[in-house]
């Protein structure tokens, strides 16, 4: 008699076990925390108090999509130049109250376009949206979502000081980027199945400790983990009306809205395909993009009231779920919840921070690739001709101003007509609206071919 294979993975509905429940928690807080923290010291925001608002957002996330859409809500790097341009932030240095205030008056309304689009999308359908954004523009967005964020990697893995790469760095970055990919194919079953990104973390992390002792480097330093005492709570600011704000920063939910949709639609492939393994209907995630952007959208409301940056669905962590094929809600709401209490208990967010650059810089260059990947997958299983001329136009435009205006520009800010545009965001609507030109060209092209005939 033939064994039952056993499918690994978890649908978005399905809970383990609480143990494996940590666990698998704590992965994706290793994998969202350095970027989010990161928004932080870029927008001159309290790290505590974003800490803190990316695990209520990630709630609030969860209770408004009523668990249906299996996604974390971190901190957003499309905002940053926007944010930056009101509260004036220079790296590490927090910004006056009455700075942030005024950003969070403006992401707050950002999070309200947000829900009106998602309102929108309800609507009239996801089938009519999916003509503003078709396969051929969210592929290519979510390729250059992952690719935009190489340089980060790159820089972190090397440990860059006065441009001059380290060697320690690079060696524990190398054990770390190659322990991941090593445990991702050895581990095909069971619970270490879904772990190789923490256990490539901590192989990296045993390695940096170890150079230290041998080489007297200082790859880790625990001399902070105490420095803020036990118990603090997070610093929250108000709201603080603000015109100037609300134009800097509410224009650029309308161009992340393609990269939410990106990331929806890069789960309901992964999702689906764990789902039709497992021979359990489908979930059509996809279909559910309204609700998303209105929980996207909440997600920034809730965390502007309480002094956070604006955010969106974490790629990293869709490249976790992808990677370990574990889509289950119950390990998302477990991860936020465990990050409201780190943004409480000093030390043991500092134990995070006591993560070498390196070590997270070897995992991002496999969870950045993952997501870039993750927008090939989108162009094959929808089947996108990359033969026809209008498609291979397309792509060749968002891949080129999304990726060209990243690298090219400082802070990946593109000056045109007196004005910087965010690459990704522009990259995304240029996308939309050539897409929507050429359609439209072939649209009367077969018109007057057909009078000719």
């Amino acid at each position: 008699m033939e064994s039952k294979r056993v499918i690994t993975g978890y649908l978005p509905n399905e809970r383990p076990a609480w143990g494996k429940l940590i666990v698998f928690a704590l992965q994706h807080i290793l994998v969202m925390f350095p970027a989010t923290v990161l928004v932080a010291l870029l927008t001159g925001f309290h790290i505590s108090t974003t800490i803190f608002a990316s695990g209520l957002a990630t709630l609030c996330f969860i209770l408004v999509t009523k668990g249906k859409i299996p996604l974390y809500y971190g901190s957003s790097f499309s905002y940053i130049a926007a944010i930056v341009g009101i509260t004036g932030a220079t790296y590490g240095v927090t910004a006056s109250d009455a700075l942030i205030g005024q950003a969070q008056f403006g992401i707050i309304l950002s999070g309200f376009v947000s829900i009106f689009v998602g309102l929108i999308v309800n609507y009239f359908g996801v089938a009519k949206i999916e003509k503003v954004l078709p396969p051929v523009v969210t592929g290519p967005i979510a390729m250059i979502i992952g690719l935009s964020l190489a340089g980060v990697a790159m820089t972190q893995a090397a440990g860059l000081d006065n441009g001059v790469a380290q060697s320690s760095y690079w060696v524990v970055a190398i054990i770390t980027l190659f322990s991941i990919l090593f445990f991702t194919v050895i581990f095909k079953k069971g619970v270490r199945s879904q772990l190789p990104i923490l256990f490539g973390i901590l192989t990296g992390y045993a390695s940096a400790l170890i150079i230290d002792l041998i080489f007297k480097t200082s790859l880790v330093n625990f001399s902070q983990v105490f420095a803020d005492g036990i118990v603090n709570v997070p610093h929250f600011t108000l709201p603080k009306p603000s015109w100037a704000a609300v134009f800097a920063i509410m224009p650029i939910a309308l161009a992340t809205i393609p990269e939410s949709t990106a990331h929806l639609y890069q789960l309901d492939l992964y999702v689906n395909d764990l789902a039709k393994k497992k021979g359990v209907p489908e979930y059509k995630i996809k279909d559910k993009l309204g609700l998303n952007l209105i929980g996207d959208g909440v997600g920034d409301v809730v965390s502007a009231l309480v002094g956070g940056p604006a955010g969106t669905n974490y790629g990293e962590n869709i490249s976790t779920m992808a990677i370990t094929k574990n889509f289950s809600v119950w390990v998302l709401g477990a991860a936020a919840v465990i990050t409201m209490m780190l943004a409480f208990f000093s030390p043991l967010a500092n134990i995070i921070g006591t993560i070498p650059g390196a070590v997270i810089g070897g995992a991002s260059i496999y969870l950045f690739g993952v997501i870039g990947a993750q927008g090939i997958a989108i162009l094959i299983e929808k089947k996108v001709d990359l033969f026809n001329a209008k498609n291979i136009g397309v792509i060749a435009l968002i891949l080129v101003v999304g990726i060209g205006g990243t690298y090219g520009f400082p802070n990946g800010m593109i000056p045109m007509f007196g004005a910087n545009f965010p690459a990704i965001a522009f990259a995304a609507i240029v996308g939309i609206v050539v897409n929507l030109l050429l359609e439209f060209a072939n649209y009367l092209s077969d018109k007057i071919e057909f009078k000719k005939q």
